[in-house]
């Protein structure tokens, strides 16, 4: 059977899910990543991660450096997973096969998909607002019907479509923004509002790790976006297409988002979709901004919920032996997972942005160490040589279970408690800083102190890259 996509057209429907792509079905230029991910951030939700850093007390000038700071720290770790897609041509939650085991890897896998469900259901709240204004209705239920139907269309036909809706959210993100940017500054007096507050650690250390939280959370998914491109392509031009996109695109939204907290504030808390359409002026106007709303949510939404079937199908194929599943299977995962996501929204807490915040400060928590992890096993102890074969074998060399990464996972997330600084809990630690949360640095560096030296006494990469084709270790193309 030729399982080979039909046409080219960003409308044929992919067939590939958790295999390796075939040379022959690669395609693309690392500058997809860029407007990829640079459309992805392009939207409402990075506006309101922006305007947390000063909703919980930040100088609007102080928030947006430390959220620039904290996206490039996090872009960076974001975009070494995203540049390991090429050669590899695999979901990032399989490879991490290679370091937790065939059965291990479930257990981050756990947190991903719910990750995915937390970030597809708020993400449909904002849309289904922006929607609903749009038909001039004040029932959220139909715009949020309405855009999981349209999340799960694109997701369903895939990969290329996604990149395709990706490039127009570019277009009209840049459009829309700089057009709300300017209606800011003519509408307020935005030059009082900055610098008047003086430096606090505390909330500077929150805007950073908003940025960085942003930024980490799409590791899990971000080399699903990757893998199709050459196997020849170079990791240093995806590394930064990748970086250059997700940080560019971020950090313009969240310190749009950091000014209109600072200028609007409760006129902004009370509704977000709705302020910054009013922003926009004229109604017809209004309209065309909440259709750029639209555009950019719909963009991570399918990145959402395409990274979150390809999470649970590696669950599931992690014991029942399967190395792909039929497109049918793969349409069902993609509708049923958004239809939860869709249920998730419309039983929505009213309290958003706390809970939103803090939504992104636990995720930051569980998942650094994944990255430490992922990331020091493939370009120190590995040096990108990956067995692939094995990554679906529970007796291959990675095994069913690998002791050392499971343990320095959990140590990687117990460290973090005595900094947490978070609605339910503040560590110890924490008072000490002066209420500055530093439990994603700390994790980061515990996991990666104790990881290298087990890893490189434990770990068994091959001597070279083997792909499917070359199981006997010959030749790694």
């Amino acid at each position: 059977m030729n399982d080979r996509p039909t046409t080219d057209s960003a409308l044929a429907i992919e067939r590939r899910t958790i295999e390796v792509i075939p040379d022959d079905e690669r395609h693309g230029t690392p500058r997809n990543q860029f407007t990829l991910w640079f459309g992805a951030n392009m939207q409402i939700t990075a506006i309101v991660d922006g305007a947390l850093a000063v909703v919980f007390g930040a100088d609007a000038l102080w928030a947006i450096v430390g959220l620039l700071i904290g996206n490039v720290l996090g872009g960076v770790v974001m975009a070494l997973h995203s540049a390991q897609g090429p050669r590899l041509g695999l979901p990032q939650m399989i490879s991490s096969r290679a370091q937790f085991g065939v059965f291990g890897a479930v257990v981050p896998l756990v947190l991903v998909v719910l990750m995915y469900l937390g970030f597809a259901a708020t993400g449909t709240v904002l849309a289904g607002q922006a929607i609903g204004h749009i038909l001039h209705s004040d029932n959220v239920v139909v715009g949020i019907v309405v855009f999981g139907v349209l999340t799960a269309v694109v997701a369903v036909t895939g990969y290329r479509l996604i990149h395709t809706v990706g490039r127009v959210a570019s277009v009209v993100g840049i459009i829309g923004f700089t057009y709300l940017a300017i209606r800011l500054f003519a509408d307020y007096d935005v030059a009082s509002v900055i610098g008047v507050k003086p430096f606090d650690f505390a909330t500077f250390l929150l805007a950073v790790s908003l940025g960085a939280g942003w930024q980490l959370t799409f590791g899990p998914y971000v080399a699903d976006y990757s893998r199709y491109l050459p196997r020849t392509t170079s990791g240093r031009a995806t590394f930064w297409s990748t970086l250059a996109g997700t940080v560019i695109g971020s950090s313009w939204s969240m310190a749009f988002g950091a000014l209109v907290a600072a200028v609007a504030g409760d006129a902004f808390l009370d509704d977000q979709v709705g302020f910054v359409g009013g922003l926009a002026g004229p109604a017809f106007v209004a309209v065309l901004i909440y259709l750029v709303i639209v555009i950019g949510k719909l963009t991570i939404n399918c990145l959402n919920a395409y990274g979150g079937f390809m999470s649970i199908l590696t669950t599931v194929t992690a014991f029942n032996g399967q190395t792909r599943v039929s497109s049918t299977a793969r349409a069902a995962y993609i509708v049923g997972f958004t239809a939860v996501s869709v249920l998730i929204a419309l039983a929505a807490s009213a309290d958003f942005l706390a809970n939103f915040k803090n939504f992104i400060l636990t995720l930051l928590m569980v998942f650094t160490p994944w990255s430490a992890i992922n990331l020091i096993d493939y370009y120190l102890i590995s040096r990108e040589r990956v067995d692939v074969p094995a990554l679906y074998s529970p007796g291959g060399r990675y095994g069913r279970w690998n002791a050392t990464a499971l343990g320095c996972y959990v140590i990687g997330i117990v460290a973090q408690i005595p900094f947490l600084a978070q609605a339910l809990y503040t560590g110890p630690v924490t008072g000490l800083l002066g209420g500055a949360d530093v439990s994603w640095i700390v994790g980061l560096v515990v996991t990666a102190a104790i990881y290298y030296p087990l890893a490189r006494r434990t770990s068994n990469p091959p001597e070279s890259m083997i792909y499917p084709e070359q199981v006997d270790g010959a030749r790694t193309g």
